[in-house]
C-alpha cells in the first residue's frame, strides 16, 4: 500500500495514478487490462461524536483487480465560495473491505465480548487554502465491497443558531480508479500444462475456483527449461493468494533447488478464485515449465461412519457442475508419471492424467448443519438450527453449523452469538466445549485444541464454555457477509492438557440472530437506522455522557444527581414566567397574560421530555411539546412588542391572531431557522416604532414621555433580553446548555415584566346630557400617560360650560 498527497490539480492526479498503474501492470505480462472509474458526490463532514456523524462511501472493487488507487479530494465552502478564510481541520478517512469500518478514534471502551477487525486509516491535512488530494493505493485489492467512512475532529460541541452565521463547511469527495487484467488463463485441477514465459515477460498470472468442501490445494512445477533445454533447478518463484492476484508477503516457494517443485496451501476460503503467480529469475531468455493443480475434496465425509448427512454435495464435480474426470478431455494432454503409494491422496493412476480428489479427511471435512433464516425487520435476523436450538457435540468430531449473511444486506448489523452449556450433560466429567467462528470455512480444531482460534491462513473468533462458565457471548459489529462457520468440539481436561472425550456427548443451547445495535445502545443511547445511497446501516447515538460503540462507556458520562438537577434547572427556571403573568393580570392584558401562561407551560414540560439521561417525563408526544414550546416563545415576544405599540384594540388582536398564524407556518418550514425569531420580532419592532414616531410627531413631545419610564423600565428591560439573546446565540455549547439555557429563560421571562407597558385608562368624557345640565368647568383629558397618576399642573381646560 502506498499513501502520498498531493495538492497538484485533479486532471495531473490522474495522470500520476494512470502512470503507477501502468508501471505496475507491465511487469504482470502483456498488460491487458482496462481501466474502471467511479466517483461519488461531494458531501459535507461532521466532527466526531458517534458512527451516526461518520459520512460512507460505498465502492465495489471488480474481480481481477491488480491495483485500486482512491482520489481523496476535500475542499471548503462558506457561503458558497471558497472557504479561503476557514482554519484548517484534518479529515481522517477509514478504508475497510467486506464490511463498513469499525472506527474509535476517541478511544473509549467496547461493550464486552465485542470483536474488532482491524482497518486502515489515513489523516489529510491542508496543502491549499480551500482544498487538498490525497491518494491511497492499494495493490492487489480484495475484489467486492469496500467502504470509506471519513468525519472531522470532535469539536467543543458549540450550539449555533442557524443562519447567524455563513458556517465553514468542509465537503469529501472520494474517486476510485482500478485496473484488472482480462484474459487470465483459469486452470483446472489434476492436469498438467505445458506453459512459457516469454523474454518480454517477467511472470504469468492464473487462477483456479475452489468451490465448498476442498480442505487443501497444492501447485506443482515440473520439467522446466530455458530455450527447449533442461535444467536441474527451476527458475521460478511460485506465489499463491486467495481472491486478489499475489502480494509480496502471499504463500510462496522457491523452486530454484527443486526439479518438481510443490506448493502445499491451506485454504481459508471456499467459493473463490485462487490466483498462482509464476514468477521467474532469469532474464532474457524464454522459460517453459508444466503446471498442474490438485486440490483435497472431502466432500464425501458424509460416509464416515456415524455422522450425519445434512447438506452435503455428492462430489466436487457436482460443484463445478460437472465431474473432474469429465471436465477436460484427457487425449492430448501431456502425461507424466509420478512416483507414489497408494496412500498419496494426490496419486495418478498410471498416464491417464485422471484426477482423484474424492478424499475422505475426517480432521477437516466434518458435516456441516444448515441454519434457518427467518428475517423479522431491517438487521433484524434470527437464525434457527434443524433439531434445535439445544444442540449435541460428540466426542468424536466437531460439530459445524452454516450462518449465511445476505451480500450487503447484513453487512450494516451486529452479528450476535451467545452458547450455554447444559451442566447436568457433563455426568461429573471435566469437559470444556471450544468453539471457533470464522468467515469463508470452518475451522479445523484438532483433539489437543485450546483456547486459540487461529492458523497460519485461518484467523477466527474463539469462545468457549465448561461447567464454571457456562454461559459465552459473541458480537461482531459489521460482519462480513457470505458464510460464516461454526465449529464446536468437546474436549476434557488432563494433566497434560486437553484430549478427546470418551462417550460423553455435551448438551449446548446455541442462539444466532442479527440485530441492527449492541443491546439496542442500552439505556442512554438511539440506534438509528442510516442510509448511504442504496446501503443501509445501522449506529449508535449516545447521550448524558455516555460514549463508545454501544454507549457503554461511562468514563464521561453524568451522574443521577447531575441529570436531576439539570432537569430541574431547565423546568423551575420557567416559573420566572409567574411575575409577568400576575403583571400583565394586574395590568388587564389577559391576552398577553394567556400567551405566557401557554409558553411556562409548554416550555416547562417540553424540557422535561428533552432530557438525555433517564430522568425524563413525556405528558405527549416530543413533537408536538417542541412545536408548542418554539410557538410560545415566538408569540411572547410578538404579543409583548405589539402590546408596547399602544395599538387600537381591535387592530391589536388582529396582529396577534395574525402572528399566530404566520408564526406556526414558519415553524412547520424550519424550526431552528434565525429568521424565524428575528422575522416576527422585527416586525414587531418596526410597527412598535411606527406607532411610537406618529404619536411622538401628533404630541410634538418624545414617546414614552417620562423619563422614568425610559430609565426604570425600558433600557433594563432592553439590556436584560439583549444579555439573552447573546448567551443564546454566542455561549450556549453542549457543555454548559443546561445552565445557559436556565438562565436564557429567566431573563426572557424577566425582561417581558420590565417591558410590558402599564394599564391604559379610559378616556373621561363628559356626556351630552351632563353637559346641558350643568355649568361650570370640565377637564377634558384625551389620553392617559403611562406613568401613574396625571400631574395636575400639565392638565389644560378644554372647554367651559356656560348656562
Amino acid at each position: 500500500m502506498m499513501w502520498r498527497l498531493n495538492a497538484s490539480g485533479l486532471d495531473r492526479d490522474r495522470l500520476h495514478l494512470l502512470l503507477i498503474v501502468h508501471t505496475y501492470l507491465c511487469c504482470l505480462g502483456d498488460c491487458l487490462y482496462v481501466t474502471d472509474y467511479f466517483t461519488r458526490t461531494p458531501r459535507k463532514l461532521n466532527a466526531f461524536r458517534s458512527f451516526a456523524s461518520v459520512e460512507l462511501f460505498h465502492f465495489n472493487v471488480p474481480d481481477d483487480t491488480v491495483v485500486a488507487v482512491w482520489n481523496l479530494i476535500t475542499f471548503k465552502e462558506q457561503g458558497g465560495t471558497f472557504g479561503d478564510s476557514c482554519p484548517d481541520r484534518n479529515v481522517t478517512v477509514y478504508f475497510r473491505s467486506g464490511a463498513p469500518p469499525i472506527i474509535n478514534p476517541l478511544h473509549t471502551r467496547f461493550p464486552h465480548d465485542t470483536m474488532v477487525p482491524s482497518v486502515f486509516a489515513v489523516t489529510l491535512t491542508w496543502t491549499l487554502p480551500n482544498r487538498t488530494t490525497g491518494v491511497f493505493n492499494v495493490t492487489s485489492p480484495l475484489p467486492g465491497d469496500w467502504f470509506l467512512a471519513a468525519h472531522l475532529p470532535k469539536d467543543e460541541g458549540k450550539i449555533s443558531v442557524k443562519g447567524l452565521y455563513e458556517e465553514c463547511q468542509y465537503l469529501f469527495q472520494p474517486q476510485l480508479i482500478v485496473q484488472r487484467l482480462i484474459g487470465i488463463s483459469v486452470l483446472y485441477p489434476g492436469y498438467f500444462i505445458d506453459q512459457m514465459i516469454p523474454v518480454h515477460n517477467r511472470s504469468v498470472l492464473y487462477k483456479i475456483f475452489v468451490p465448498n468442501y476442498i480442505s487443501q490445494l497444492k501447485v506443482q512445477l515440473a520439467d522446466c527449461s530455458t530455450r527447449n533445454k533442461s535444467t536441474e533447478s527451476c527458475p521460478l518463484l511460485l506465489k499463491i493468494r486467495a481472491r486478489a492476484p499475489p502480494l509480496h508477503n502471499s504463500s510462496s516457494v522457491d523452486c530454484q533447488e527443486q526439479s518438481i517443485c510443490e506448493l502445499d496451501m491451506p485454504l481459508h476460503s471456499w467459493e473463490q478464485w485462487y490466483y498462482i503467480l509464476v514468477e521467474r529469475y532469469l532474464g532474457n531468455v524464454d522459460v517453459y515449465f508444466r503446471i498442474r493443480v490438485r486440490v483435497k475434496d472431502c466432500s464425501k465425509a458424509s460416509i464416515i461412519k456415524g455422522s450425519s448427512a445434512f447438506n452435503m454435495p455428492q462430489s466436487y464435480g457436482n460443484a463445478m457442475g460437472t465431474s473432474s474426470s469429465e471436465a477436460l478431455p484427457v487425449s492430448g494432454l501431456p502425461s507424466l508419471s509420478w512416483n507414489g503409494s497408494a496412500q498419496n491422496p494426490f496419486l495418478l493412476s498410471g498416464d491417464s492424467m485422471a484426477y482423484l480428489g474424492l478424499i475422505t479427511d475426517t480432521s477437516k471435512c466434518w458435516p456441516i448443519q444448515p441454519t434457518l433464516r427467518n428475517e423479522l425487520d431491517t438487521f433484524s435476523v434470527h437464525f434457527y438450527i434443524f433439531f434445535g436450538p439445544n444442540i449435541s457435540v460428540p466426542p468424536d468430531r466437531a460439530t459445524v453449523f452454516a450462518i449465511n449473511l445476505m451480500p450487503v444486506l447484513d453487512s450494516g448489523g451486529v452479528l450476535n452469538m451467545e452458547v450455554r452449556l447444559n451442566v447436568s450433560s457433563l455426568k461429573e466429567e471435566n469437559i470444556t466445549v471450544f468453539g471457533c467462528l470464522n468467515h469463508g470455512m470452518p475451522f479445523s480444531l484438532p483433539d489437543n485444541s485450546t483456547t486459540k482460534c487461529k492458523s497460519e491462513s485461518v484467523t477466527g473468533f474463539a469462545l468457549s464454555v465448561n461447567g464454571t462458565s457456562n454461559v459465552t457471548k459473541l458480537r461482531i459489529p459489521y460482519p462480513q457477509t457470505g458464510t460464516w462457520y461454526l465449529s464446536l468440539r468437546s474436549l476434557c481436561a488432563t494433566e497434560h492438557g486437553f484430549q478427546a472425550c470418551r462417550n460423553v456427548t455435551a448438551e449446548v443451547y446455541l442462539r444466532t440472530y442479527l440485530t441492527p445495535c449492541i443491546n439496542d445502545c442500552g439505556t442512554y443511547g438511539q440506534c438509528k437506522l442510516l442510509r448511504t445511497n442504496n446501503y443501509l446501516y445501522a449506529a449508535c447515538e449516545c447521550k448524558a455522557g455516555w460514549e463508545g460503540w454501544g454507549c457503554t462507556d461511562n468514563s464521561e458520562a453524568y451522574s443521577y444527581g447531575f441529570q436531576l438537577l439539570s432537569t430541574l434547572l431547565l423546568c423551575l427556571s420557567n416559573l420566572m414566567f409567574v411575575p409577568p403573568v400576575a403583571i400583565a393580570i394586574r395590568s388587564h392584558y389577559l391576552l398577553e397574560a394567556s400567551v405566557y401562561i401557554f409558553t411556562m407551560f409548554f416550555s416547562t414540560f417540553y424540557h422535561a421530555c428533552d432530557q438525555p439521561g433517564i430522568v425524563v417525563f413525556c405528558i405527549m408526544e416530543y413533537d408536538v411539546l417542541q412545536f408548542c414550546d418554539f410557538l410560545g416563545s415566538l408569540m411572547s415576544v410578538w404579543v409583548t412588542v405589539i402590546a408596547m405599540a399602544r395599538l387600537k384594540s381591535v387592530i391589536k388582536q388582529v396582529l396577534y391572531l395574525l402572528g399566530a398564524m404566520l408564526l406556526s407556518m414558519a415553524l412547520q418550514l424550519d424550526r431552528h431557522g434565525l429568521w424565524n425569531l428575528l422575522g416576527p420580532s422585527l416586525f414587531a419592532l418596526g410597527i412598535m416604532t411606527i406607532a411610537w414616531t406618529l404619536r411622538t410627531i401628533r404630541r410634538r413631545r418624545c414617546y414614552p414621555p417620562t423619563w422614568k419610564r425610559w430609565v426604570f423600565y425600558l433600557f433594563p428591560g432592553i439590556m436584560i433580553a439583549t444579555s439573552a439573546v447573546a448567551l443564546y446565540a454566542f455561549v450556549e455549547t453542549e457543555e454548559n446548555y443546561f445552565y445557559i439555557h436556565s438562565i436564557w429563560h429567566m431573563l426572557i421571562a424577566g425582561s417581558v415584566g420590565f417591558l410590558l407597558p402599564p394599564r391604559a385608562k379610559p378616556t373621561t368624557k363628559v356626556p351630552p346630557m351632563q353637559r346641558r345640565r350643568g355649568c361650570g368647568y370640565q377637564l377634558c383629558i384625551n389620553e392617559n400617560e403611562e406613568m401613574g397618576p396625571v400631574d395636575p399642573a400639565i392638565v389644560t381646560i378644554n372647554s367651559i360650560c356656560t348656562s
